[in-house]
């Protein structure tokens, strides 16, 4: 990964005023680690729980032709980041996998009607177990099931991941006699992804959650070892964008993915960052963006408009694009008709060249505008390179949640919406 911050970034006067607290989070961290006291930095390391998730995986793979994963917010967006990154041509006889994160019924009807309920595997996840989305969504498909399946194979085709105690999802777990992996209460549901709430869908997607961890692993053991917190991608990017909230007026972090499969990185990384950090007044709101296709909906306002933004354009190689050409897939634009559109620079170029330039210069010119912009490449889009880019946001986050003195683990505010959705429910009933 590499950092490069445009003319309105920080003097290293600036960024050296932040060095004392870094070295405080990453000690805390460290100690964290060590007293098991957040689990979530246990995980990386972690390989005694791959056994039990590799033989529902496996099964899941081998009887049903479709996975449907029931669940909202941290319990999906980690996931659905590693499965998107996956080239479906590399994932064998991998079942489809459809990650619901909605209650549209719309949305919802569209992909449940279309399935075989005799071929398909159910995981719901949910935390608290008490989730209003998870649970309308699992409780909305289950007489479905217990039409098609009748009850007693209900258990075949169902996982079920909470949480232990008494909660909703598992009294209807017990109920019906289904199997369930339990979320460590300790680790928050957007921290969750390298836990079985993201591993689970990815052995069933054919990939490798081992390495998925290994990625981790390393960056974590590269922050923790760290000599001087500048040096350690995690605590720069955490004093850089704090710094440039606090000295430049910085109120919004573009994330620019010049992949689709790193889009959904992106999207999980909305939810970590702003659910972690937006309190006490304090935070930056997080904006996905898609390149190129933004730069022709959002770069005028970007570059011409207020100057409250900073930018982390992420790309992958050209290669990834382009090595499996055969039947079915495009050539390099012929010479003869690029020459016949007047656009004679398309000749011979293909669609990962015009989407690397097109992050090139659409990066230099924010740069040149005086805008910040940090580039992440990727040499390799894969699960090793997915948990390592994961586990660096999550300890930007927790690193940032230090220099702004707010918890990066809970969400107080969110809970009043929770209280009224409920209290409207109620309501209809009278």
């Amino acid at each position: 990964m590499a950092d490069k911050i445009g003319p309105q970034g920080l003097t290293p006067e600036q960024l050296e005023a932040y060095v004392p607290a870094l070295v405080e989070g990453i000690e805390a961290i460290r100690q964290k680690k060590e007293s098991g006291d957040l689990p979530l930095l246990r995980l990386p390391e972690r390989r005694d729980d791959l056994p039990e998730m590799h033989q529902i995986a496996d099964r899941y793979r081998n009887f049903f032709e479709d996975v449907v994963v029931l669940g909202t917010g941290g319990s999906s967006l980690g996931g659905r980041a590693l499965y998107t990154m996956a080239d479906p041509d590399k994932r064998g006889l991998a079942p489809r996998l459809h990650i619901v994160t909605n209650v549209d019924p719309f949305g919802f009807n569209r992909v449940i009607r279309h399935l075989d309920r005799r071929k398909t595997g159910w995981i719901v996840i949910s935390k608290s177990g008490g989730t209003a989305e998870t649970l309308m969504q699992f409780l909305s498909v289950l007489p479905l099931l217990r039409t098609t399946l009748g009850d007693a194979r209900i258990k075949e085709h169902v996982t079920i991941i909470t949480e232990p105690g008494d909660n909703p999802l598992r009294k209807l777990a017990k109920e019906f006699d289904l199997p369930v992996l339990d979320h460590d209460p300790k680790v928050g549901g957007r921290y969750s992804v390298l836990s079985v709430v993201g591993l689970l869908p990815t052995l069933i997607a054919g990939l490798d959650a081992t390495a998925v961890r290994e990625g981790a692993a390393d960056i974590l053991n590269r922050t923790l070892s760290a000599k001087d917190p500048l040096t350690a991608d995690p605590a720069l990017g955490a004093a850089i964008s704090v710094g440039l909230n606090k000295n430049a007026g910085i109120l919004a972090h573009v994330m620019l993915a010049y992949s689709d499969r790193l889009g959904s990185l992106s999207r999980w990384y909305r939810q970590l960052w702003a659910e972690s950090l937006g309190k006490k007044g304090e935070g930056t709101t997080p904006i996905y963006g898609t390149g190129p296709v933004d730069q022709h909906s959002q770069l005028q306002l970007w570059l011409d408009g207020p100057a409250d933004k900073m930018f982390t354009v992420l790309s992958g190689p050209l290669e990834e694009d382009t090595e499996n050409v055969g039947p079915g897939t495009v050539d390099p634009v012929d010479p003869t008709l690029a020459k016949l559109t007047g656009m004679d620079y398309l000749a011979g170029r293909t669609l990962a060249e015009l989407m690397d330039a097109s992050r090139r210069g659409t990066s230099e010119t924010l740069i040149q505008h005086g805008k910040p912009v940090r580039r992440i490449h990727f040499d390799a889009i894969n699960e090793y390179a997915l948990g390592g880019i994961m586990m660096h946001f999550m300890l930007e986050t927790i690193l940032s949640a230090h220099l702004l003195n707010v918890d990066p683990f809970d969400q107080p505010a969110v809970e009043h919406g929770k209280k009224l959705t409920r209290q409207y429910l109620f309501d209809l009933q009278n």
